[in-house]
């Protein structure tokens, strides 16, 4: 997966499961304590400690070492965490956009030495309890890391990842598959046309139908352009076809060295034990090189260069005129200087964060454009750092006007510096990040240190945080100026800086098809007819071998008796603040309080639902009481971890036509702060500020361009929100809220020239949603601070008592569920039920400007507690990995595909597919497999661990009861879903295929966002957009 600077655009798979067991850990002492004990010149299995450090603000030891024969250094962060961490990341540095590393990365993954059989690492995803797997590319490095629960998975994982990165096969055969490949369009058919096919190359078409991406990745080449910097390290897809295997195996045998390599493990299980299996089952195997990948300084220009550059027009833009983006790019200094990165980013910060900012004040609110550039602000992801700024979404009349404020700004700024309030809420932001916990630390920790530690800065440093802010605040102390003095170095006097802007071309997509084609046939022409019956049999071959039964027994594997049989029980008290029920869960949240209120929209007028989310969007953002919405924004800053609302949409457990709908009010803050935090709430629910309209259009704007945005990064959940859209009441609800539906409504909303009428709407709304007598709040805390969280709620509640009102639901048909299971006469959650729902099928098609497809199908199937949705969710995970994949990815060329159960809803989804109605009969095969019954016990149980590892990944203590709290799912519950879990048979899997997947059987709908498509079109069954 290729990773790029700025937004790190990731498609992780995204895990959102339980907690640790720790049964096999015998050490009483804590890890960071046991960590301690190191002695720098101690040498542990062929390394030799360099340094111990406590690191109390993040709560851990941090022990650095380097291996004494190869030179590979070694980074553990001793914490006591049972969700462990292993990574290890090589220093990449290609020299032109062939994607060399990108395809090595996949690659690697596709076959070892001791693990020779095809796909290792998509076969460990079934194998193990991992929490987290993956890979990146990022400019300039290549990592791999892994995460887990368990000692003896932790083992197996590292097993599989060394012996990856080390000993790769590098197969020819996996280098078509993943890297490109000539082969004809049907590779059965010997007269179909040739085509360009594979995995990265479609993943790159894909990823550059984003403009955002395609700005970026500009903006970094031109302002680095003399090594490593100025190529794509993902591969430009016409780039692509000119590497050749040779070249792949070089790049491997040069920078895949221990030499050039820095490993990183995190978590409670012992240092010794891991550098013991590092040493012998790699380094042991190497001597020190000199890889010789440094990356230069970029040498520094005398005067300042303008650019410009093209993409795709934007269908869903806020204004199809306004599609401008222009921004100015800086380069600063080198990332490995610790302190000056700190205080180069907290100054980006000051610079451009939120509405008291200088830029924001400056670039958003006059309107001139949508929203910021999509680079914006600090970046320290290449070896010398970068600040940016710029808009997007303006006219290109207004670029002149666009480089004046950004030089007037950068004046004003020297002159006036910041309000020392600004500051303090900054650093107290940084307070709660060090507090909260996280379920995946170790990996932010990893991405975290990654770039600098990458050219040799000191990782350690970079975790001492508080040295790093009380540094700043001497230098501050000492120096008044000293913010000033920055920013008359880095932007005033600073001639290494690039101004470019980008436009639409109406005939963007039509070029790059035309260049691609060119590129086809230089390559066919040069073909001999011997040469086009062996492109026709290697396909033939790599479909072969794609088709065969792939023998895993290679690769190790816990067993299905390896998970835990019960959950841990989450205790929680349920009661009363002021007549709103409240459920208190005490955890150890290390001095933070979360506080989550969940509002009924069951009163709420159905035309005003489309405007749920914006309301939800600007409730917190427009001022409220005294304070108008940069005083807000401040105290907000200076007093939480944020205040936000959203739109909720929950499906009942146990009935598919009955769902509860609301709005989440979320917050954190440090004890201090616990009356503040409520005293914000109280002026946003007594008198929230609604008219100020230049305000509101700003904010419209920016969610609107936000929302345009996110499709072709987010296509598939697009295509399967509207494919289940008619098939449960639920379904309607979540396209309204976050389907293309509202997609379009914001773009018809930021089009008025007049918003009077939406600032009308807004109040009707708040008198429905925040009203105390259709809401329940949760708090997780720690038991020390419990009674005083309950007494400041139930003052908060006194004030804004008030905004009560018994309104009359909207549809008559409201079913109470207790919110205690054990307590039938106390308080519940009120649910909507439609019983005479009647659920229909419907083929949707939205043509946009992507080169790829977003493909997906949804079935309506069964709630939560049937007894069949567990056969169903093990169904979804087996006929993933063991047929879909195959299809859509190895064979289809898609990045990425399969099928998942929740919701009531069994849904099918392709990524980035360069096919689409071929792969809804991939779908359809995929059915007719498991109703075949063609799987065996071993694929049952792998797909049991990969569920498992789903279910069971670790819950953050500000999140612990949240399930029970938003969907009254009890831990009673998730123990009976966990035993039917366990109780899936080969039977039963069959049996759910048939009665639910079948053709005659089902309700469908369908839904594909992707490229003119001439077969929908004149096909009448679909409905083309």
């Amino acid at each position: 997966m290729f990773r790029q600077t700025k937004a790190v655009l990731q498609k992780l798979r995204h895990l959102s499961f339980s907690r640790p067991q720790q049964t096999w850990r015998l050490q009483s002492s804590s890890a960071k304590e046991r960590a301690c004990r190191y002695q720098p010149g101690q040498t542990i299995h062929g390394f030799t400690v360099r340094e111990v450090v406590v690191v109390p603000d993040l709560f851990l030891t941090a022990v650095k070492l380097t291996h004494n024969r190869t030179g590979a250094q070694h980074l553990h962060a001793a914490r006591d965490d049972s969700n462990n961490l292993f990574s290890v990341q090589f220093r990449t540095t290609p020299m032109d956009s062939t994607g060399v590393p990108h395809i090595l990365e996949h690659t690697v993954l596709c076959g070892s030495k001791k693990y020779p059989c095809r796909d290792p690492f998509f076969k460990m995803l079934n194998r193990s309890l991992s929490t987290f797997m993956n890979a990146f590319t990022a400019s300039d490095y290549t990592m791999y890391p892994f995460s887990t629960q368990n000692g003896k998975d932790f083992q197996n994982l590292l097993s599989v990842y060394l012996d990856a990165v080390f000993f790769p096969c590098l197969r020819e055969q996996d280098f078509w598959q993943e890297g490109w490949r000539l082969e004809n369009e049907n590779p059965t058919d010997i007269s179909s046309p040739l085509v360009f096919k594979g995995v990265v190359f479609n993943e790159m078409k894909g990823a550059f139908s984003d403009n955002e991406r395609v700005y970026g990745q500009h903006l970094q080449n031109k302002l680095f352009p003399d090594h490593t910097y100025s190529v794509v390290s993902g591969g430009e897809p016409l780039d692509i076809p000119d590497l050749t295997w040779e070249q792949l195996k070089q790049f491997h045998a040069t920078h895949y060295h221990p030499s050039n390599a820095r490993f990183f493990t995190y978590g409670d299980l012992p240092l010794e034990q891991h550098l013991e299996q590092i040493e012998e089952e790699a380094l042991s195997k190497f001597e020190r090189i000199n890889p010789n990948t440094e990356v230069p300084s970029q040498p520094r220009w005398s005067s300042p260069r303008e650019d410009h550059v093209t993409c795709s027009p934007d269908a869903m833009a806020p204004d199809p005129a306004r599609q401008e983006t222009l921004c100015v790019s800086y380069l600063l200094g080198d990332i490995t200087d610790t302190s000056e990165g700190f205080t180069l980013s907290l100054l980006s910060s000051l610079m451009i964060s939120g509405p008291n900012s200088p830029f924001y004040k400056a670039l958003i609110e006059p309107k001139i454009g949508t929203d910021f550039s999509s680079v914006v602000g600090y970046d320290g992801s290449t070896k010398e750092a970068s600040f940016s700024i710029g808009l997007q979404g303006m006219s290109e009349e207004d670029t002149e006007r666009v480089k004046r404020i950004i030089s007037q700004t950068i004046d004003d700024i020297i002159e006036d510096g910041f309000e020392e309030e600004r500051i303090e809420a900054l650093l107290h932001r940084i307070e709660i990040q060090m507090k909260h916990q996280s379920t995946n630390f170790g990996l932010s920790l990893a991405s975290y240190v990654a770039s600098s530690w990458n050219h040799d800065g000191d990782p350690v440093e970079l975790l001492q945080i508080s040295d790093s802010v009380a540094k700043f605040r001497r230098a501050l102390k000492e120096n008044p100026r000293f913010l000033q003095d920055k920013v008359q170095h880095y932007f005033k006097e600073n001639t290494h800086r690039l101004t470019l802007s980008m436009s639409p071309d109406e005939a963007y997509l039509e070029k790059q098809a035309k260049a691609e084609d060119e590129k086809l046939q230089k390559k066919i022409q040069d073909l001999s007819d011997g040469d086009r019956k062996e492109i026709y049999e290697n396909g033939l071959e790599l479909l072969a071998v794609q088709s065969q039964t792939q023998d895993a027994s290679c690769l190790p594997a816990l067993k299905v008796s390896d998970i835990e049989p019960t959950i841990p029980i989450t205790p929680v008290e349920i009661s009363t603040a002021g007549g709103v029920p409240v459920q208190y869960c005490e955890q150890p949240t290390n001095g933070l309080v979360y506080f989550r209120a969940m509002c009924s929209l069951n009163t709420l007028p159905e035309d005003l639902r489309l405007y749920v989310p914006l309301f939800c969007s600007v409730i917190t953002k427009m001022g409220c009481g005294a304070l108008d919405y940069r005083q807000q924004s401040q105290q907000m800053e200076l007093r939480t971890g944020g205040m936000s609302v959203s739109p909720q949409v929950t499906p009942d457990s146990s009935q598919l036509d009955m769902y509860e709908q609301g709005v989440l009010l979320y917050s954190s803050c440090l004890e201090r702060n616990l009356p503040h935090m409520f005293q914000l709430w109280s002026d946003i629910f007594n008198s929230p500020h609604f008219n100020d309209e230049e305000r509101l259009r700003v904010l419209v704007m920016m969610s609107a361009q936000e929302l345009a945005n996110g499709i072709s990064y987010s296509g598939h959940m697009y295509a399967m929100t509207r494919a289940g859209r008619h098939l449960t009441p639920a379904g309607e609800l979540h396209e309204t809220f976050g389907g293309i539906k509202q997609v379009k409504f914001m773009k018809r909303i930021a089009e008025m020239s007049d918003l009077n009428k939406v600032i009308r709407t807004l109040p009707k709304i708040k008198k429905h949603i925040l009203n105390p007598d259709n809401m329940r709040c949760a708090v997780n805390t720690t038991p020390q601070k419990m009674p005083d969280t309950s007494e400041q709620l139930e003052s908060f509640m006194k004030d804004v008592a008030a905004n009560r009102k018994a309104r009359k639901p909207v549809r008559t048909n409201i079913i109470e569920r207790p919110l205690d299971p054990l307590d039938d006469s106390g308080p519940s959650r009120k649910l909507i039920s439609e019983q005479n729902f009647k659920p229909c099928q419907m083929k949707t098609f939205f043509q946009l400007p992507f080169p790829v497809n977003f493909v997906s199908e949804s079935i309506r199937t069964v709630p939560f507690s049937h007894e069949d949705y567990a056969s169903l969710c093990i169904l979804g995970r087996m006929m993933t990995a063991k047929f879909l994949h195959g299809e859509i990815r190895e064979k289809g060329g898609a990045y990425g595909g399969g099928a998942r159960m929740g919701g009531g809803l069994f849904t099918f989804y392709s990524y980035r597919d360069p096919n689409s109605v071929q792969t809804l009969s991939a779908f359809r095969k995929g059915v007719d497999w498991a109703k075949s019954g063609q799987f065996t016990q071993q694929d049952i149980d792998e797909a049991k661990l990969s569920v498992f590892s789903a279910v069971d990944s670790p819950v953050a203590p500000a999140s612990k009861g949240m399930g029970r709290f938003l969907s009254g799912v009890t831990d009673e519950m998730l123990q009976s879903h966990r035993e039917r879990l366990f109780a899936v048979s080969h039977r039963s899997l069959v049996e759910v295929a048939e009665r639910y997947l079948g053709v005659g059987q089902r309700t469908c709908g369908v839904a594909i966002l992707g490229p003119e498509n001439e077969t929908m079109k004149k096909d009448p069954s679909w409905i083309v957009k």
